[in-house]
């Protein structure tokens, strides 16, 4: 059967943050299209054997894993050393990186805390296409910055995320504008709140009850993939500095009228059907 997503073979996709969650799906996916993914973490965070299972599985090229910290000049130019060594160029460049400080109300924000989450964030995006340009001689042909909710949701204990995300997408809409000529087509995917391991880590038991309420409206990992597998075949070149969203109606549920009866609703009544007179 014919793929209709692009054929990556002997294609290099870097994604940042890709042992895990979203970047391991797209990296998964990828690699069934013959792609080589490269794989960055932090800190100790994978267990190589068991990704490289797991990409054995899909029948596509073994990954390359780099321990690689986004925010640090330094791990960029030993990454981008190591791809030299194997690759001419990079085709595809996935921004999966967010790391941002915890914050507690606005009387605990602070400047420095703010400029963390946006070097781990925001910044790494253009940082990492000026990098590879320096390394290559060329920017990737796309470029995709994930941006789970963007900027319009606010996540208690997370002031920063929404912050971080409206610098990145308007680092989205610039980039695009300036690298069209070059050849790189530049968007970014709001993902909503895809079930992972760390969007469970991040906001525990309770959260994640209460987003299991509302799983019909929740993409899954496997769709988040395919969507950047399509925005980077080809199938969306007619546009670009675009914030797409992946959405199952989520946005449309996101009012009072549809969502106060869920959350009200006790958790094994049926949520909605038709009511008495």
């Amino acid at each position: 059967m014919t793929s209709i997503f692009h054929d990556f073979t002997g294609k290099a996709v870097l994604i940042t943050g890709g042992t895990r969650g979203i970047g391991l799906a797209c990296g998964l996916a990828f690699a069934r299209q013959g792609a080589r993914a490269i794989l960055t973490h932090r800190w100790g965070s994978a267990d190589e054997d068991e990704l490289l299972a797991m990409f054995r599985a899909t029948g596509g090229p073994a990954p390359m894993i780099v321990e690689a910290d986004v925010s640090r000049d330094e791990d960029t130019r030993a990454l981008l050393e190591r791809i030299k060594a194997e690759h001419d160029a990079i085709d595809v460049f996935i921004s999966n990186v967010c790391v941002v400080v915890r914050g507690e109300g606005p009387l605990q924000h602070t400047r420095r805390a703010l400029y963390k989450s946006l070097e781990y964030s925001s910044w790494p995006f253009v940082g990492y296409l000026h990098a590879i340009h320096g390394a290559f001689g060329r920017y990737p042909s796309y470029a995709v910055a994930m941006s789970s909710d963007g900027p319009d949701t606010h996540y208690p204990a997370y002031d920063y995320v929404a912050v971080a995300k409206a610098v990145l997408e308007t680092f989205v809409r610039y980039m695009n504008t300036h690298l069209y000529k070059d050849g790189c087509r530049v968007n970014a995917l709001r993902t909503r709140q895809v079930m992972t391991e760390s969007y469970k880590a991040m906001f525990g038991e309770q959260q994640v009850a209460l987003a299991q309420r509302f799983a019909d409206f929740a993409c899954s990992l496997d769709e988040v993939a395919d969507t950047t597998l399509a925005l980077c075949s080809g199938m969306f070149d007619a546009m670009g500095g675009q914030v797409v969203t992946l959405d199952r109606g989520a946005a449309f549920v996101d009012n009072i009228a549809t969502l106060g009866p869920r959350l009200l609703a006790d958790t094994d009544a049926p949520l909605g059907g038709a009511g008495e007179e």
